[in-house]
């Protein structure tokens, strides 16, 4: 694996991979000393043409757990405010030594561009490009897919390999979710099988070729029993207006679509709620929801710094370095 652009690049061999490695990520952050020495001396460029906290903060904290220079990008303020091109972009960068770019940017097919032009020599590792793909969201989404429920409800593969035989719901404006496109492909090659449910408006054009099934209903869903319902954010910016005609009323929406008490004391007790953020309390997902002992939402963040030091170790490292360096026994104590 040279890059990482798009969930349906992954074999079920190498997602697994990645959660395994993930895996032993997150239990070197459970240490007092959290850094590992694994990429000192390799750069990482964060190069950001979209606004983003959570992950750009993610990537940059993985590299950093990873001993990784980090150089952060942004588009605002930079040469790319003043019409700069993407390819003189990574070309500037190249000349500074990146091994790897770390890319959102607005328009779908940036980071593909990137990787094959040869105008970086590093891995690309595709951050959100337009609608298309977020490769590393539907991965730290797995992970904690796997975390919660593997070997429990649905689940049907207690060694934690995989998603064999688990339900998961994903809800909303799947028009405009990358993480959607993105989950879907990676949910289906580790065994789940994926309800989308949205409103005929902001269902794309061509879902039927998806490897999932597609409702309208959302409470005929939830009566299926899920074992994970992951609710997406209402991308107002990406419509033309206020709702943009692809629903009647915020009001609407959230009678039909939206995740409240109701709905989730009717999911099983097993059942984990699930949000890419940032959220739309009150319009996609309640307080109740968004704050209910089941909701992960905050732990999907924590569970993306693991995936993404996980991703940037298999790339730049390649698995020819121990992930956590373990003490010589014969050493005499201090």
């Amino acid at each position: 694996m040279k890059h990482l652009l798009s969930t349906g690049d992954l074999t079920r061999d190498e997602a697994v991979l990645i959660l395994d490695t993930a895996g032993q990520m997150a239990a070197t952050q459970a240490r007092e000393i959290k850094k590992l020495p694994t990429l000192r001396g390799r750069t990482v460029v964060n190069l950001f043409f979209e606004d983003s906290t959570r992950t750009r903060i993610s990537f940059e904290t993985a590299a950093k757990r990873l001993s990784a220079d980090v150089i952060n990008f942004s588009a605002k303020g930079s040469s790319v405010s003043k019409g700069e091109s993407l390819k003189d972009t990574a070309l500037t960068l190249q000349a500074m030594g990146a091994d790897a770019v770390v890319i959102r940017h607005q328009a779908s097919g940036a980071p593909h561009t990137l990787a094959t032009s040869g105008w970086t020599h590093g891995a690309v590792v595709n951050a959100g490009d337009g609608t298309h793909q977020h490769p590393t969201q539907a991965l730290l989404d797995a992970y904690t897919l796997r975390r919660h429920l593997v070997g429990a409800g649905g689940a049907q593969d207690p060694s934690g390999r995989d998603l064999d035989g688990l339900h998961v719901a994903i809800v909303g404006d799947v028009l405009h979710s990358r993480v959607a496109r993105s989950n879907v492909q990676l949910l289906h090659t580790l065994g789940a099988h994926v309800t989308l449910v949205a409103p005929p408006t902001l269902v794309p054009v061509g879902v039927e070729a998806w490897p999932c099934d597609v409702s309208y209903r959302l409470d005929d869903v939830i009566d299926t029993k899920p074992d994970a319902v992951m609710m997406l954010r209402v991308q107002r910016e990406r419509m033309s207006s206020a709702g943009g005609g692809f629903f009647p009323s915020p009001l609407e929406y959230t009678r039909g679509y939206g995740l409240d008490a109701r709905r989730l004391a009717a999911l099983p007790d097993h059942a984990i709620v699930m949000h890419p953020g940032p959220m739309n309390r009150g319009l996609e997902i309640s307080a109740d929801a968004a704050d209910s002992p089941r909701a992960v939402i905050v732990e999907q963040v924590a569970n993306g710094v693991a995936v993404r030091m996980a991703v940037l170790y298999l790339l730049l490292a390649g698995g020819q370095t121990p992930v956590a360096p373990q003490p010589n026994p014969n050493r005499s104590a201090e």
